[in-house]
């Protein structure tokens, strides 16, 4: 993967994950699957934006399919999760069929050695959430207007259930 055109090693990736996945006993987050980042399409279609707000728009996309995963983990607690992490750039592919222009896959395991931070809804969230995953789009609007959480690497397990 490139940015502006030069090599390098790593690339920083936005993963949708879900907290009861993040707090395994065994934390590694299996290949593949799509996260996002700062990707050539993405600078193109937001051209006036610099690289903070890039990786903004790369983390909310996360966020996004972080619902969509509470939605289809019943079991999972009712907080969208991001976890940022800087892998090689050999782990991160275009995503196939990308719906967003950041969409990338994860073609390795991430390890938490690899995480840089993760970025978790507030406990207060957690109806909206839940009201939002049920598809409830005042829940969805509110959810919009909220700024994930940041967690060190170190507190994965702090984090709180709501």
């Amino acid at each position: 993967m490139t940015a502006a055109g030069r090599q390098t090693e790593h690339v920083r990736v936005y993963l949708p994950v879900t907290l009861d996945e993040l707090q395994d006993s065994t934390p590694v987050l299996l290949a593949p699957r799509p996260a996002h980042a700062v990707t050539a399409a993405l600078r193109a279609a937001w051209a006036d934006e610099d690289e903070e707000g890039w990786e903004y728009a790369a983390q909310a996309s996360a966020a996004d399919d972080s619902l969509a995963l509470v939605a289809a983990r019943t079991q999972a607690p009712r907080l969208r999760v991001v976890v940022a992490a800087d892998l090689p750039d050999a782990c991160v592919t275009a995503a196939a069929d990308p719906a967003v222009p950041s969409a990338v896959e994860v073609v390795c395991g991430v390890g938490l050695d690899q995480v840089v931070s993760v970025h978790v809804d507030e406990p207060e969230a957690a109806q909206d959430v839940a009201g939002a995953a049920a598809g409830e789009e005042a829940a969805l609007e509110r959810l919009e207007e909220r700024d994930l959480l940041w967690y060190d690497v170190t507190e994965v397990r702090d984090i709180p259930r709501a």
